[in-house]
């Protein structure tokens, strides 16, 4: 097809595939990346693009504008486009261009929208392709069916869930010359499962791609390595074929003779991973491509789109030699992404961390240690050393096994991995750190205080509690640049020397667990234990829970703040606390415990995270939920009550079970448990405190991002938190950061979607977790039961209530509680809660230890749980064994 110059009208209209340039607004994203293949001398069949200006044209005449707004938007969109005349230059146009391919000549029409084969969201199948089409008229026809079909239901849902704004989609139309293909399929410029980028998967069956597409064909399925060896080929039945009919159409045919041999020759599989490598290393990105061999053996790619499914590696990670990367990320109960200037806040402390507990000095403390990562906006520590190292395969792996199981399992699982062999087999080394760090801290006159004294030993934490909260003051007077100064010298020096000072005493506790579960032996099985942990005193975060729950019993008795938390919108709420009109009593009490808590969050860790004195929305709809709560004997306060009685009871009966064998071992059974009871409660202690840190750091970053956005280099105050420590400085020097923030927001509102994040990730795109059976207990098997961690005995059925964010959440009284993970933000939906089920932690992790607190029913590392257990759903916990029956 030739025009000349002189064709305005076509060149608005319908554009040469190879003159698409990168125009995504003009082509959609199949037919521009259609038109690079073709640039780049790849085998693309020839045709045309008829640009999104032809569709605007259409829309306008079918008053498109107007139907999408009511009622059933797809189907009123789909019948206006449908029954809107195609404007005369749009006709002409493609016919021109139609026949320039041929007399007649059989073509695919297929539709390529402006948000379709995008890095962050294929689209793929939801807007319709037509195959084989034969003649002006079926052109024309296919044509508007393709315009139609971007207002499929599907193609309508699928914009939804990714945020993306129907009225700013167009839809343009590839015609390309049909291949008359004897073989086709699709090709993985990486493994889609187990996400290898240097694997090379290909599905083919004979006749046109359509059947592999579909899924109406199980196809011949070959993987291929990076050495180009076929590691694995699988033939499929090939039942059904997809083949082109004379004069147009295409018909389904069932099985054909040879589907019982391979469709593709060993020659044929490294041919076509040899092409799509072409085709990634011109995307810069591995890739899905569609693709077919003709009767001559002749190879053509029909598409080609970015893979959006992969997990982001690490910067530098495939250049270098292999390394094995956990995301601390989840280990914290964070499944959401985290902020730039959370991530840079967490790289500041690991270089603390760094010195004060290994002795390494960081060359670059903003920049952090050299085994920090980020990866889809997640934090991540280059764990390789672990592997490769003796004492991290014997340590690390067990105190996973506590904090979160099921990467204890992924762990061991790269223990026969022969890329990451033991180097270092000597424990000197790491003994010789940890008694220097010991002597530091005088962490074992810690452990004997606290065990000879635990109210001595809580006292001296709360005198570290009030130096910390006494160096939480910046003078107003402080300039921008001092007060960024005064947070790096926060984040950098002073935090992280809290931590070791504090934490022995809450070791201490477990340490008598210890003592105690050795000493009484089978007297003190663990369902005895997770009774002697419930209902712990000293606990900051069930102390806040509790005083939650008497500001509701306070508001439930006062008639104008019962009305307005039953009868108004938490976030109206919140708006109203900070103008100073709710209702008297309810904002007395809600102030008053903002006042001790409101440096807590949900997702605190990352101190781009607003905490609750800056949007109290969270705590009011919590407050709104515990007014549903009307059984007495159900109040929190009450259950509270109950545990601590039961846990004394069972103290006194281990006690009496052990006399009866030993006088002398009942004493100290007796001591060590008592000691649990003292200061077990007090491992949230440090996390308070880290907090408070955050929360004050966070506060005086907001006050220089409003000082940056009255000069202009942001665009709002809040936008500091999508910088860096480095670029707050830069922009205080006058740098504009508005773009960089702009783009920014757009990743950060992109990864909020993401609903799986590998705990461990290898530098080769490998998430471990998918590539073996073995590591896929949780899985339905069995009638629908499902397998993890017991985290709190106790058996309970009830309807199952899904929740990916606590903010807003809606939890009726009694209903589980199926969540990814948990940080302490979320706990106060525990106290309502009549079980729970995540996705992440272990025995010892942060939502196990405060369900055997509250004595709810929990089971934990169940994969997947958010996805194959549905809200309103009845389900079964069994905390004891670790299963979730789904009925």
């Amino acid at each position: 097809m030739r025009r000349s110059d002189t064709d305005t009208f076509v060149a608005e209209l319908v554009l040469d595939l190879p003159e698409l340039g990168s125009r995504l607004e003009v082509a959609g994203g199949k037919a521009a990346n259609l038109g690079g293949l073709i640039r780049a001398g790849l085998p693309v069949p020839p045709g045309f693009c008829v640009t999104t200006e032809a569709y605007r044209q259409v829309a306008a005449l079918a008053g498109l504008e107007h139907v999408v707004d009511g009622d059933d938007p797809a189907g009123r969109a789909r019948s206006a486009i449908l029954a809107a005349p195609v404007p005369a230059a749009v006709s002409e146009a493609v016919l021109r261009a139609y026949r320039g391919l041929g007399d007649d000549v059989p073509v695919a029409v297929r539709s390529s929208a402006t948000a379709e084969d995008l890095p962050t969201a294929s689209f793929a199948g939801q807007q319709d392709t037509y195959l084989n089409v034969v003649g002006a008229d079926a052109v024309l026809d296919a044509m508007r069916r393709c315009w139609a079909s971007l207002w499929t239901d599907r193609a309508v849902s699928y914009r939804d869930t990714n945020g993306i704004d129907h009225r700013s989609v167009r839809l343009a139309v590839v015609v390309q010359r049909m291949v008359e293909a004897q073989v086709a399929g699709v090709l993985f410029t990486a493994d889609p499962v187990t996400g290898t980028r240097t694997r090379t998967v290909i599905d083919a069956s004979p006749g046109l791609g359509e059947a592999v597409v579909s899924g109406a064909v199980n196809p011949d399925r070959f993987v291929v390595d990076g050495a180009g060896r076929i590691v694995e080929s699988r033939l499929g039945d090939k039942q059904v074929a997809v083949r082109a009919l004379a004069g147009g159409g295409t018909e389904q045919v069932t099985r054909q003779a040879g589907a019982d041999q391979a469709c593709l020759t060993e020659r044929q599989v490294r041919d076509l991973t040899a092409l799509g490598r072409q085709v990634e290393r011109h995307f810069g990105a591995p890739q899905d491509i569609e693709w077919a061999l003709d009767a001559a053996g002749t190879r053509w790619l029909t598409q080609s789109r970015p893979i959006t499914t992969l997990y982001p590696l690490p910067a530098g990670a495939a250049d270098g030699p292999p390394r094995v990367y956990f995301c601390m990320s989840l280990a914290q109960g964070l499944t959401r992404p985290i902020t730039p200037m959370g991530s840079a806040a967490f790289r500041l402390l690991a270089s603390c961390v760094s010195e004060v507990v290994f002795g390494k000095t960081v060359a670059d403390p903003v920049g952090g240690p050299a085994v920090f990562a980020e990866a889809g906006a997640r934090v991540f520590v280059d764990a390789t050393p672990v592997l490769r190292s003796r004492v991290g395969r014997t340590l690390v792996p067990r105190i996973f096994d506590v904090m979160e199981a099921r990467s204890g399992v992924v762990m061991r699982g790269l223990f026969d991995d022969p890329r990451f062999p033991v180097r270092s087999t000597s424990w000197w080394p790491f003994l010789r750190r940890l008694l220097a760090v010991a002597v530091r801290f005088r962490i074992p006159l810690q452990l004997v205080q606290a065990m000879v004294s635990p109210t001595a030993a809580r006292r001296r934490v709360d005198r570290y509690g009030a130096r910390l909260r006494a160096s939480l003051t910046a003078p107003a007077q402080l300039s921008a640049t001092e007060r960024l100064d005064h947070v790096e010298r926060l984040l950098g020096e002073s935090l992280v020397p809290i931590m070791p000072s504090v934490t022995p005493v809450a070791g201490t506790g477990f340490l008598a667990q210890a003592v105690a579960g050795r000493v009484a032996r089978t007297e003190l099985a663990q369902r005895e234990m997770d009774e002697v942990l419930r209902s712990l005193p000293h606990n900051v975060t069930t102390e806040m829970d509790l005083e939650l729950w008497a500001l509701a019993t306070e508001s439930r008795a006062d008639p104008e703040s019962a009305a307005a938390l039953r009868d108004t919108p938490p976030a109206q709420l919140a708006a109203r606390f900070l103008r100073g009109e709710l209702p008297a009593a309810l904002h007395r009490g809600l102030a008053g415990f903002l006042g001790k808590h409101g440096h807590r969050a949900v997702a605190e860790i990352d101190l781009g995270m607003p905490r609750w004195s800056d949007d109290p929305t969270y705590v009011l709809g919590v407050l709104a939920n515990y007014l549903r709560l009307d059984q007495p004997v159900q109040a929190p306060d009450a259950q509270f009550a109950r545990g601590r009685r039961a846990a004394e009871a069972t103290v006194e009966r281990v006690v009496g079970a052990v006399r009866r064998r030993s006088r002398l071992r009942a004493v100290a059974v007796r001591v060590a448990l008592r000691r649990v009871r003292q200061l077990v409660g007090m491992r949230e202690t440090h996390k308070d405190f880290l907090v408070r840190g955050l929360a004050h750091v966070r506060a005086q970053l907001a006050v220089i991002g409003a000082e940056l956005a009255a000069a202009g280099s942001l665009a709002t105050p809040d936008d500091v938190f999508f910088l860096d420590l480095v670029q707050v400085r830069a922009a205080l020097g006058g740098a504009d950061f508005r773009d960089l923030v702009a783009a920014r927001r757009e990743d950060y509102d992109q990864e909020l979607r993401r609903r799986q994040v590998p705990r461990v990730l290898l530098s080769d795109g490998t998430i471990p977790e998918n590539t073996s059976d073995v590591l896929g207990a949780g899985a339905a098997a069995d009638g629908g039961l499902l397998t993890g961690t017991p985290a709190s005995a106790g058996t309970v059925s009830a309807t199952a209530r899904v929740v990916l964010d606590p903010v807003g959440a809606h939890l009726e009284p009694g209903e589980i509680l199926v969540a990814p993970s948990t940080d302490p933000g979320w706990t106060p939906l525990f106290l309502t809660a009549g079980g729970l089920v995540m996705e992440m932690g272990g025995a010892n992790s942060h939502g196990a230890v405060v369900a055997r607190e509250y004595g709810i029913p929990a089971v934990v590392g169940v994969r997947d749980a958010t996805l194959r257990i549905s809200t309103g759903q009845r389900i079964t916990v069994h905390g004891a064994t670790g299963r979730v029956q789904v009925h």
